[in-house]
Order: C-alpha cells, then structure tokens, then sequence
C-alpha cells in the first residue's frame, strides 16, 4: 500500500511540494521561537533597568540622606537646610537615570540577546 501511496505522490509530483511545504512550517516555527526570545530579552532588560533605578534610589536615600542632611545642618544652624539640599541631589540624580533610561535599556537589550544567542549554540 505504502508503494502505491509513493507512487502516486511521484506521479503528481506532489512529494516536492509537501517537503516545501514541511520546510516552511519548520522556518516559521523556528521565526516564532526567535521573536519570543528577543521579546524575553527586551522584557528582561526593562526590569533589570527599573529594578536598579529603584534600588539605587531607595538605598540611598534611605542610608545616605539622614547622615548627609545632618552634617550639612551642622554648617547652617539649621535643622531643615541640609534635608533639601540632599533632596535636591537626589533629584538631580533621578532626572539623569530618567534621562539616559533608553540607551541603558538598549545595552541590556543588547547584552541578553547576545547572551541568549550564546546559550543557543
């Protein structure tokens, strides 16, 4: 049964054509499987940029700021001074983050589909 089943696929010369046909369903497979990882890694660059912004931010305001703010009260006789002028370094910093945000995310776009790449082979 098997030969006739060639046979005919010959005849009609439709075995090409299901081997296209298996060539291109496996190109797209293997098309899907690259978008989702650069989309894994566009999505990992994102919240590692984030996840340190707010890191960054949070530890040192919290460890640096009190001590900081103290020492500079000391110059003022003031006992508000030195909290507004380290609240306003912080800003600075944050507006520089805010600033260069999207290349920080293109590198680390970069890196991990680089990386991914690597895993790869």
């Amino acid at each position: 049964m098997g030969g006739i089943k060639e046979s005919i696929f010959k005849f009609l010369k439709l075995e090409s054509l299901v081997e296209n046909l298996s060539g291109y369903v496996e190109s797209r497979v293997e098309l899907v499987k690259l978008e989702i990882r650069e989309d894994v890694a566009r999505l990992l660059s994102k919240s590692i940029v984030y996840a340190a912004m707010m890191l960054f931010a949070f530890l040192f305001l919290i460890f640096f700021s009190i001590g900081f703010a103290q020492y500079i009260n000391t110059f003022f006789e003031a006992s508000f001074a030195g909290y507004w002028i380290i609240a306003l370094i912080y800003a600075i910093t944050f507006f520089v983050f805010l600033l260069f945000r999207k290349s920080m995310l293109k590198n680390f776009e970069k890196y991990f589909t680089e990386l991914i790449r690597r895993k790869e082979k």
